[in-house]
């Protein structure tokens, strides 16, 4: 075997665990080794070049990994690695590949490809409410391959750990409520199968079903953003196939124009306004 290569997504474990997943392929060849040098070339920030050298230990935890990988700061979970073997060099060489302009995902920096499912799967919810909702629609809903989700909202009291009687469910609403106003999910009639699997837009022939649809925020971001708790200026965000602003978001809109925080065309087709608001973290 000259040279094997695989590309796959780092899962937040991967990247806590300073572990890197082995493809079966590869762990075959190796297996019984002590340590495998593995080499790591990564651009940080998408700009300096680096290259790091581990002696990698390779177990079985699950499936086969590396252990001991030094993960760079800025390798956020999803993010794409490309894992080749190269035994003319006796070598396994992981590198990233960066994107032509970095980008935020609700607020969160990616510097390097990476697989928009994954991002959203592997979202960490933090302790608020609306982070646990939240979590319940992007860790537990069905994921399409842009990252958007959708989750049946009947079902989230079950999920969500808010609690149960008058005081979760007060809980549980004020957080959806809040999640929507500050523009993360909208409501849409969605539909279910035989077997509870949830779709988007609803399928002909199943049962209709009011669901939470998620739709990740990405545009260019090319500084450091502060996750800490701030106000939001108010922006256009895209909604779910088929659905319209309301009212209130399109007076709003209206009032960002007459203010000249946006420009009158801002507000196409498909597309809604979030007025400013404070967001947690």
């Amino acid at each position: 075997m000259r040279t094997v290569t695989r590309q796959f997504a780092l899962l937040r474990a991967d990247l806590d665990g300073a572990v890197c997943p082995v493809p079966e392929e590869i762990a075959e060849v190796l297996r019984g080794r002590e340590s495998v040098p593995v080499v790591l070339e990564h651009r940080v920030q998408g700009l300096t070049a680096t290259r790091e050298v581990f002696e990698a230990p390779l177990g079985q935890h699950v499936g086969w990994q590396f252990s001991g990988i030094t993960w760079p700061e800025d390798i956020q979970p999803g993010v794409l690695v490309t894992l080749s073997w190269r035994a003319a060099k006796d070598e396994v060489l992981i590198r990233t590949a960066v994107l032509d302009e970095p980008m935020g995902v609700d607020g969160v920096e990616y510097f390097h490809e990476y697989d928009a499912r994954a991002v959203t799967r592997e979202f960490d919810p933090g302790r608020s409410n609306r982070g646990q909702v939240l979590s319940v629609v992007r860790r537990q809903g069905r994921v399409f391959d842009d990252g958007s989700a959708v989750f049946p909202e009947a079902d989230l009291a079950a999920r969500a750990g808010l609690g149960r009687g008058a005081k979760g469910k007060f809980l549980l609403v004020n957080a959806v409520d809040q999640l929507i106003r500050e523009g993360f999910v909208t409501r849409v009639t969605g539909s279910v199968d035989a077997d509870g699997q949830p779709s988007y837009p609803a399928v002909a022939g199943e049962e209709p079903v009011e669901m939470l649809f998620y739709a990740p925020l990405v545009e260019p971001l090319p500084h450091a953003s502060d996750r800490r708790d701030h106000w939001v200026s108010g922006f256009i965000r895209k909604l779910p196939p088929g659905a319209q602003p309301s009212e209130k978001q399109l007076a709003a809109h209206r009032r960002a124009v007459e203010n000249e925080q946006l420009a009158e065309d801002s507000l196409a087709p498909g597309y809604t306004f979030v007025k400013k608001h404070h967001r947690n973290g």
